[in-house]
């Protein structure tokens, strides 16, 4: 693959992000299409937090219910908390439980399209007034191949390396000065558990998250999951980048013993253990400091994030984000009442002075996260004046997310995978799992099942 430069990998490849995650919705309640209208207003049911997230941000979150209301009478907001999971979201849709408004990794954004689960939403999307601010790059994940519009991009981030710096200081290294190549995360992993006791270095290993993470491992050493060629699509799952990121794991685990005893994390408890001081590093998306403070109460103060390190000819950051969608069984009344909701609660913070303060001093009175580290949905220069448009609410403590945000704009981004996505990060899962568990794992045995497996998956698309 033709390496694009920092800056213009940026532009298309960031609005193009397909962004794991991480987070989506869908409902335990009332059936989509059951809301139509009631005393003159339009039933709109919507996602709203994780079950479990402390009383401070639902009360942040319904505060922002109260003033969409308030500026439109003619729709009644019902808010349905939910927890996207790559292995139960398929049965929540199946059942047609999901509200009106949720959403999804841009991995799934093809699949809910060319399964008929999504609402055309392309009319009322180009009747936004920004909608020419968007790169059309950023659809590409909530498009058809005609050019319908069927999803709305929320968020973007790319994927850094997660680090403790209460951990780091515990273990004498410098939480100002954290690990730029490999070979000193290994080595700073080894020190953290020995002079801690704690999992220097860990990653998630269940559903498909274990996967996932090891497709950003495999970008950031130059490799790829798939090659596409017109229509066919061949898997590469068992390429020297993969096997040299499982490698590492292994050395970590079988001679450094610096990854703890724990091998069985998905990205809700990756995220408690790491809050909680049970974990020195870890890589994840770039939006996570809002989740680990929001639901698991970590110390502010013990948070950091830096840039991946990144070895190899054709190395990347593996970007992601997140779509915000409209159920296929809406009514007309409320797809238009979804719209005008995206637009409000995802999309104004990044386009309008009033409504970006009016968001960021809600949240800071509440003591939820202002200024998480983000890559622009419609531009850079738009994120970075809504940044200064709240400047005085920011609340993320921008010294322990600088190495992130001072290197990232200059890493060249990728998209993840298009094809059969999760159901590859799903067979990668049990790979990592192994060389984690097994001494004896043969990577290169794994790898090429795995990649047999994949490719029938791929085949029958």
């Amino acid at each position: 693959m033709t390496m694009k430069s920092p800056k213009k990998a940026l532009i298309v490849t960031v609005s193009a992000i397909a962004t794991l995650g991480l987070l989506a919705g869908c409902s335990n309640g009332a059936k989509p299409g059951d809301g139509g209208s009631e005393g003159g207003q339009v039933e709109l049911s919507v996602v709203s937090l994780i079950p479990g997230t402390e009383q401070a941000a639902f009360d942040a979150f319904n505060e922002q219910v109260k003033q969409f209301e308030a500026a439109n009478k003619d729709i009644k907001i019902k808010p349905v908390e939910y927890e996207w999971k790559a292995d139960t979201f398929p049965a929540l849709l199946a059942g047609g439980t999901l509200p009106i408004v949720y959403t999804i990794p841009f991995t799934d954004g093809q699949t809910l399209i060319e399964n008929g689960q999504l609402a055309d939403i392309t009319e009322e999307v180009k009747a936004l007034p920004f909608y020419d601010k968007f790169n059309q790059n950023v659809f590409q994940a909530g498009t058809d191949d005609k050019g319908h519009i069927f999803a709305v991009p929320r968020e973007a981030y790319g994927n850094g390396l997660q680090y403790n710096r209460d951990l780091f200081k515990q273990a004498g290294l410098d939480p100002d000065k954290p690990p730029t190549t490999w070979d000193e995360v290994r080595a700073a992993a080894k020190t953290i558990s020995e002079k801690t006791g704690q999992a220097g270095y860990m990653q998630m290993t269940q559903g498909a998250t274990g996967g996932w993470q090891t497709t950003v491992a495999t970008y950031a050493h130059g490799g790829r999951m798939q090659t596409i060629d017109g229509d066919k699509v061949t898997a590469t799952l068992d390429n020297p980048a993969t096997k040299k990121s499982l490698e590492f794991l292994k050395e970590l685990r079988w001679e450094d013993n610096s990854m703890g005893s724990n091998f069985l994390y998905d990205w809700g408890t990756i995220n408690k253990a790491f809050a909680s001081g049970q974990i020195g590093m870890f890589t994840g998306g770039s939006d996570l400091y809002t989740a680990l403070i929001r639901e698991n109460q970590m110390d502010p103060s013990h948070y950091g994030i830096t840039t991946l390190p990144l070895e190899g000819s054709n190395a990347a950051v593996l970007g992601g984000g997140t779509l915000s969608v409209v159920n296929g069984k809406a009514t007309e009344e409320q797809k238009k009442a979804a719209i005008k909701w995206i637009n409000f609660y995802y999309l104004q913070k990044y386009l309008d002075k009033d409504a970006a303060v009016t968001d960021a001093k809600t949240l800071a009175a509440a003591n939820q996260a202002v200024g998480t580290p983000a890559l622009p949905i419609f531009d850079k220069a738009t994120l970075d004046q809504s940044r200064e448009w709240i400047k005085e609410y920011i609340n993320v403590p921008q010294e322990a997310v600088a190495p992130f945000t001072s290197r990232i704009f200059d890493q060249p981004l990728e998209i993840e995978p298009t094809k059969s996505t999760q159901d590859i990060y799903g067979i990668l899962s049990p790979v990592v799992q192994a060389v984690l568990t097994d001494k004896n794992a043969d990577i290169d045995a794994l790898l090429k099942q795995a990649n047999s497996d994949a490719q029938a998956i791929l085949n029958q698309k």
